[in-house]
C-alpha cells in the first residue's frame, strides 16, 4: 500500500485518501457495465460517459500479451495498465481483474479494481522496485514519471509519440505549434488525417511505416513552412521486443540547411556560370542558377556598351536616370508574369528605383513594398505595378554587376512564392553570385570586343565584291564561326590574270581571333603579289610555303616565340588558274580539300588532286593537276568548315556536297544558298527568341539570310566557266626572221579591221612590231603572235626562250632599249609569264567606248 499511497499523493488527479479503491465491472465482451464513484474521482469520467462503452477506449496503450491471454481464458490478472484521464493525461495504474461467476460457475464478466501505480520508466509496465520509495522529496519533482513528463513538455525540440497504428499518443508544445493544433485535438487521431498531402508529409508517413515494419531507427530531412527539419525516428518496443509505437524528435536546422544551400550555390556558380563567352548566355546562366533556389524571379540588365564589347565606366553610375537593356530574366512561374520589360528591350530606371540606387551606391540593397521609393517606382509604371501586385512580390534585392572596377549592369531578385523575405545573409550571397557572374560577363565582353575586331579585320581583308573578268561567272559566301570560336582565317579570292585568264583561290588558316585574321591577310596579299607575276600554281604555292616558314621563324632561323602556336602557322590553300581560250584549268593544293566540278551534262566529280603538305611544312614539292573544263562547267572551291562537322567526317560531307551541287538551280546565288542549307546545321534559336539571321557577306543590296553561324569558318567560291570563241581570238605562227615583222603588223591590222577596231590600229601595230622584234632577236623558236578581243585588246607574243625581258631607260646615245618603254607608256599594262615551253610577253590596251566584246 505504501507504493500505491505514494503514487496517489503524487498524482495530479488524486482527490481521495489512499484507502479509496476504484472499481468497475466489465462484461465478457469488454463492455463496461458499472462504474464506481472512486473510479469517477480517480479518472474524471462520470458513469454516464463510461457505462456501455468498450473498455479499451479508456486505455492509453494496449495491454500486454499476458493480460490478453488471461482475460481470454477468464482467469484473474493483475499488473500495471495505462489509462487515459478525462482531461487527456495518461495515468499508469495498478489493475486487478477477477472473473465474475454466474449461478453455474461460469465467468460472465470481470470485476476490475485499480489504483494509482508509480511508473519506473514511463512505459506501461510501471514496475517499481517493490518498496514504493523513490527517494522523492514529496513535491512531485523527484519521481521518475514526473521528471519524464516535464522533460517531454519542456524539450527544446519537437517531440511526438505514435502508436503502431500511427495514432498520436503524445506531443509537446513545439510539435503542436508545428502542426497548428492542440494535443487534445490530435491525440488518438491517425497522422495522415491531420496533415495536407504533400511530398514532405508523404515522405514522413513513409518513414513512420518503415519504423513500424522494420523496428529500425531512421532519420528524415523535411522542409515545412519555410523551415528545414531533421527528424529522428525510433521504435518503442515492449519487453518482448514487439513494436508498440514510434517516437520522433524534430530538430530545426534551418540555419545550417540554408548555410549549406548557400555554399552549394556558390560552388555551382563556379561551374554553371561562364560556360560560354557569350554575354547574354552568361546572364541567363545566372538566372537559371538562382531560380527557384534563392529567388522566385531574377532579371539581369546590362549597359549597351557591354553588349557592344566597349569599355564600361569604372565610376559608380550617378545620373538622374539609368538606361539598361534587359538581357535575361527567369521566373519560377511559367510565362514570367513578373517581367515588365521584354528580353532585348531597353528600360529607363529613375534615380529612386532599386536598380539605379544600387548602381549609384555601388553596393547591393534590400527593397520591397515597405520601401517608399520602391512603391513610388512601381506605382509610376502601370505595367510593372500590375505585374508586381498580381504576382504578390513581397521582398527584393538589387545587386550591381561590377568586375575589375567597372560597372556592367544590375541583377534584381524578387520573392513572391516563398513567404520568408530576403535576409542580410541572402544579400551577401546574391552579391557573391553577382560578382562571379560579372567577371564572366566581363570576360565575354572582352572576347566580344576581340572577336568584333578580328571579324572587322577579316572582313576588311576579304573581297568586298568580285572583279570584272571574262573567264568565269562567280559567286561566294563567307560565314564566320560562332561566337565561341570567333573570327577565323578562312579566305578566298578571284584574281584576273593576263590573257583573260583568272585565278581562283581559297585558303584556311588554323585558329581564330585577330592573329588568324592577320595571318590570313598576309597570305592573301602574298598570293595576289605572286599571281601578279603569273607564276604557275605549283610554283606559287612553293613561294607561299617559304613565306609561311619565314613568318614563323626569326631572322636567325629559330622559331618565333610570337608565332601563332607552338607548331607555327598551320594553313592550307588551293590555287587554280582557268584559261577561257584553251578551256583548261590548272590546280595545285597545299593540304586543301579537292574542289567539286559540275559538268554541263549534270555529273559531279571531285578533282583528283595530288595534294601537297599544308603551308609551313617546307621541303616537300607541290604538284599541279591540269584538266579541261567544257564551257558552262561549275567548279566549287570551299574550306573544310563546309564539309566537316561533329556528327560526320569529311567523306560524308563530300558526298553531301556532290549531291547538293547536282541539284538544279537557276543561278549561282541560289546554288550557294543550297549548298549552305544542305551542309550546315539549321539555326537553333533560344526559347522565346526569333530565328537568328546572319548576313553572309553577299555584298551590297543582299538581304540577310537564315544561315546559322557554324562551328568553324566557312568560305565558299563558285565559278561557272566561260570560253572565248574563234571570233574573239586570232593566232599566227611566225618564223624567226626579222623580215616577218612587217607581215605581222599587216596581219594584225587586217584583224583589227575585221573587228572594227581601226581606231587602235596604230598603237597595236607598234606593239606588235616591238614584241615580235624582241622575240626574234632575243628569243627562240617557235614564235607565236595572238590577239584577244574581250573587255580590252590583248596582244601576246610567245617564244621558246624562258629568259624574261626587263624594262630599262635608254640613255641619250643608246641605240636600243626603248621598245618596252614605249609599249609600257602606250598601253594600259604589260608583263611576262612563264610557260612550259618558254615565255609569253603581253600588252593590254583599252578599247574605245562601246567596242568591248559584248557591248551593244
Amino acid at each position: 500500500m505504501a507504493r500505491r499511497d505514494k503514487a496517489v499523493l503524487e498524482s495530479p488527479h488524486a482527490h481521495e485518501p489512499a484507502t479509496d479503491l476504484a472499481t468497475a465491472t466489465v462484461s465478457r465482451l469488454g463492455v463496461v457495465t458499472s462504474w464506481s464513484d472512486g473510479a469517477q474521482r480517480l479518472l474524471g469520467h462520470p458513469a454516464t460517459d463510461v457505462v456501455g462503452r468498450v473498455v479499451t477506449e479508456l486505455l492509453a496503450a494496449d495491454p500486454s500479451d499476458a493480460a490478453w491471454a488471461a482475460l481470454a481464458g477468464a482467469e484473474a490478472w493483475s499488473g500495471p495498465a495505462a489509462i487515459r484521464h478525462r482531461d487527456g493525461s495518461r495515468l499508469v495504474l495498478g489493475l486487478r481483474a477477477s472473473p465474475s461467476l454466474d449461478g453455474e460457475g461460469l465467468a460472465d464478466g470481470f470485476v476490475v479494481a485499480f489504483a494509482p501505480e508509480p511508473a519506473r520508466n514511463g512505459y506501461e509496465d510501471g514496475g517499481g522496485d517493490g518498496d514504493g520509495d523513490r527517494g522523492g522529496d514529496g513535491d512531485g519533482y523527484g519521481d521518475d514519471q514526473g521528471m519524464l513528463e516535464r522533460s517531454y513538455a519542456q524539450s527544446s525540440v519537437a517531440l511526438a509519440t505514435f502508436d503502431a497504428e500511427l495514432r498520436y499518443q503524445r506531443l509537446n508544445d513545439i510539435a503542436c505549434e508545428m502542426l497548428g493544433a492542440t494535443a487534445a485535438q490530435l491525440r488518438g487521431r491517425r497522422y495522415p488525417a491531420t496533415v495536407s498531402d504533400s511530398a514532405s508529409t508523404r515522405g514522413f508517413l513513409r518513414r513512420l511505416r518503415q519504423v513500424v515494419e522494420t523496428g529500425t531507427p531512421t532519420s528524415y530531412d523535411s522542409h515545412f513552412d519555410g523551415r528545414a527539419w531533421n527528424i529522428k525516428m525510433w521504435p518503442v518496443k515492449d519487453p518482448s521486443g514487439r513494436v508498440r509505437g514510434i517516437s520522433t524528435a524534430s530538430f530545426d536546422n534551418s540555419a545550417q540547411h540554408w548555410a549549406q544551400q548557400r555554399l552549394a550555390l556558390l560552388n555551382e556558380a563556379g561551374t554553371r556560370i561562364g560556360t560560354t563567352l557569350d554575354v547574354v548566355h552568361t546572364a541567363q546562366e545566372l538566372t537559371e542558377l538562382v531560380v527557384p533556389r534563392l529567388a522566385d524571379f531574377v532579371s539581369v540588365d546590362l549597359l549597351d556598351s557591354v553588349l557592344q564589347g566597349e569599355e564600361p565606366t569604372t565610376e559608380p553610375i550617378d545620373a538622374t536616370t539609368v538606361v539598361l537593356r534587359r538581357v535575361a530574366h527567369l521566373s519560377a512561374v511559367e510565362g514570367v508574369p513578373e517581367a515588365a520589360v521584354a528580353l532585348g528591350a531597353v528600360d529607363t530606371y529613375p534615380a529612386y528605383s532599386p536598380a539605379a540606387r544600387c548602381l549609384a551606391a555601388g553596393r547591393p540593397l534590400l527593397s520591397g513594398p515597405e520601401d517608399p521609393d520602391f512603391v513610388r517606382w512601381i506605382e509610376e509604371d502601370d505595367v510593372r505595378s500590375a505585374g508586381v501586385h498580381r504576382a504578390g512580390v513581397h521582398s527584393g534585392m538589387a545587386v550591381p554587376l561590377r568586375a575589375r572596377g567597372m560597372t556592367l549592369g544590375v541583377a534584381v531578385f524578387w520573392r513572391r512564392l516563398r513567404p520568408e523575405p530576403f535576409q542580410p545573409d541572402d544579400l551577401v550571397l546574391a552579391e557573391e553570385l553577382a560578382g562571379r557572374a560579372a567577371v564572366c560577363v566581363d570576360n565575354a565582353r572582352r572576347y566580344t570586343r576581340e572577336s568584333t575586331a578580328a571579324l572587322t579585320l577579316q572582313r576588311s581583308l576579304l573581297p568586298k565584291g568580285l572583279p570584272g573578268q571574262a573567264a568565269v561567272e562567280a559567286a561566294f559566301r563567307y560565314l564566320p564561326a560562332d561566337s565561341e570560336a570567333g573570327a577565323g582565317g578562312d579566305w578566298f579570292d578571284v584574281i584576273p590574270l593576263s590573257g583573260t585568264r583568272v585565278a581562283l583561290v581559297v585558303g584556311d588558316v588554323a585558329g581564330h581571333g585577330v592573329r588568324a585574321s592577320a595571318t590570313m591577310g598576309s597570305l592573301r596579299t602574298a598570293v595576289r603579289t605572286l599571281a601578279d607575276v603569273d607564276l604557275p600554281p605549283d610554283e606559287l604555292l612553293t613561294h607561299l610555303d617559304d613565306l609561311v616558314t619565314h613568318l614563323t621563324h626569326d631572322d636567325d632561323g629559330t622559331p618565333d616565340s610570337d608565332a601563332q602556336d607552338a607548331d607555327g602557322i598551320s594553313a592550307t590553300c588551293l590555287y587554280a588558274v582557268y584559261d577561257p581560250v584553251s578551256r583548261r584549268c590548272t590546280l595545285a593544293s597545299a593540304g586543301h580539300p579537292p574542289p567539286g566540278v559540275l559538268s554541263p551534262d549534270g555529273t559531279v566529280t571531285l578533282v583528283d588532286l595530288s595534294p601537297g603538305p599544308p603551308l609551313g611544312v617546307g621541303g616537300l614539292p607541290f604538284e599541279a593537276t591540269e584538266l579541261e573544263l567544257p564551257e558552262g562547267s561549275l567548279i566549287a572551291l570551299y574550306t573544310d568548315g563546309l564539309v566537316e562537322a561533329r556528327d560526320h567526317d569529311m567523306d560524308a560531307g563530300l558526298d553531301r556536297l556532290c549531291r547538293a551541287l547536282a541539284a538544279p538551280s537557276p543561278s549561282l546565288e541560289v546554288t550557294c544558298d543550297t549548298l549552305i542549307d544542305s551542309l550546315l546545321p539549321s539555326p537553333t534559336p533560344q526559347p522565346g527568341e526569333p530565328p537568328p539571321r546572319f548576313s553572309s557577306g553577299l555584298g551590297p543590296g543582299r538581304s540577310p539570310t537564315r544561315f546559322a553561324r557554324p562551328a568553324d569558318d566557312v568560305a565558299l567560291l563558285l565559278a561557272r566557266t566561260r570560253a572565248l570563241h574563234a571570233d574573239q581570238v586570232a593566232t599566227w605562227g611566225l618564223p624567226a626572221d626579222p623580215e616577218i615583222v612587217a607581215d605581222a603588223r599587216l596581219q594584225a591590222s587586217r584583224q583589227l579591221q575585221a573587228w572594227g577596231l581601226e581606231e587602235v590600229g596604230f598603237i597595236t601595230e607598234l606593239v606588235v612590231s616591238e614584241l615580235v622584234t624582241n622575240a626574234i632577236r632575243y628569243g627562240a623558236a617557235p614564235i607565236q603572235l595572238r590577239l584577244i578581243r574581250d573587255r580590252t585588246l590583248i596582244c601576246e607574243v610567245s617564244d621558246g626562250n624562258s629568259a624574261a625581258p626587263h624594262l630599262r631607260r635608254a640613255r641619250t646615245f643608246d641605240e636600243g632599249g626603248r621598245g618596252l618603254l614605249l609599249v609600257s607608256q602606250l598601253t594600259q599594262g604589260w608583263g611576262t609569264r612563264q610557260t612550259t615551253g618558254g615565255k609569253t610577253i603581253w600588252a593590254e590596251q583599252l578599247l574605245p567606248t562601246g567596242q568591248a566584246w559584248g557591248s551593244p
